[in-house]
């Protein structure tokens, strides 16, 4: 229930106490920072708003009057709870401050976030961090229903009530097993790669919602085939591919090591662009602070890509 306007502010009712341990009500004011005649000022409210005289003043310096000495003890309770809680509140501002909530893509996680967060904690060897990873739609939800802090998505779509800055540049490719006809061949048509069933991750994944968009949006009316098998990880996909069960679009982030060693083939795709950017993302009218803001910093510095902010 809302208080009673009789009730003085916690500024007047600190500086009462003050005079009463100083005796002084100048004394009290030099140590709230305060004029004399502002001290004055807040002590006649008071007295107004209580409807009593609180201070008896003379020569010799200020002292309650017998209703001011109630008044007193009742205020130290106030004051002393009021800074119980302030306490409190500081507590909670520095733990919230030294903990760090991410939701990431899992292109993003398994491939660029560990040496951002290593960077990270370096700067702040005390933050804790906590990382959940998925797809990017899924992520980007955390982000709007406050499960996390930041988010980092790979997909084209537009998430309604986030704002986003490009923070790195990466591109699908086409990976197969190096017996596949298209690892002999070096090369495959948009048209051959679009009749074929693939590999691929769930709906909702940003390296499957940008490839089918770029498909749609380069040759309208396309449709991918079907998928082949459709799996939870990128992991998976890539185990599933060096075993013969087909070929998948990944990130060329993600088949870098596999197409160095010679376990996948990465044939060039003729006809269709698949360069994409990854995005940093959070609550549309807000901005990245503290830790947030920092990782935010690292991933643009990255050196992988960058972009102005974008909303």
């Amino acid at each position: 229930m809302p208080l009673s306007p009789r009730v003085p502010d916690l500024a007047a009712l600190d500086l009462l106490l003050s005079v009463v341990e100083l005796g002084s009500l100048g004394r009290a004011a030099q140590a709230h920072g305060i004029s004399q005649p502002s001290a004055s000022s807040r002590i006649r409210t008071l007295e107004k708003l209580v409807g009593v005289p609180v201070l008896e003043r003379s020569t010799l310096g200020s002292r309650p009057t017998r209703a001011g000495e109630l008044i007193v003890e009742w205020a130290r309770a106030v004051i002393d709870a009021a800074s119980r809680l302030d306490t409190g509140i500081e507590t909670l501002r520095t733990e919230h401050r030294s903990q760090l909530r991410v939701a990431a893509s899992q292109t993003i996680a398994e491939y660029l976030l560990p040496q951002w967060l290593t960077n990270l904690r370096a700067a702040a060897p005390d933050l804790s961090i906590a990382l959940d990873s998925g797809n990017s739609a899924d992520m980007a939800q955390a982000v709007l229903d406050g499960r996390a802090a930041i988010g980092f998505v790979e997909s084209r779509q537009h998430f309604d009530s986030l704002d986003s800055r490009v923070i790195a540049r990466d591109r699908l490719v086409v990976a197969v097993a190096p017996g596949h006809r298209w690892a002999r061949r070096g090369t495959v048509d948009v048209d051959e790669l679009a009749a074929t069933p693939l590999l691929q991750r769930e709906s909702g994944s940003g390296t499957r919602d940008w490839f089918e968009d770029c498909l749609a949006r380069q040759y309208p009316g396309a449709r991918p085939a079907p998928a082949a098998l459709q799996l939870s990880s990128t992991t998976a996909i890539k185990a599933a591919v060096a075993a013969g069960a087909g070929p998948a679009i990944l990130s060329s982030l993600a088949v870098a090591a596999e197409a160095a060693a010679g376990t996948l083939v990465i044939p060039t795709i003729t006809g269709l662009e698949l360069d994409r950017v990854l995005r940093a993302v959070w609550p549309a009218g807000t901005a990245p602070k503290g830790p947030a803001r920092d990782l935010v910093t690292i991933a643009h510095r990255s050196g992988i890509g960058s972009g102005e902010p974008h909303q």
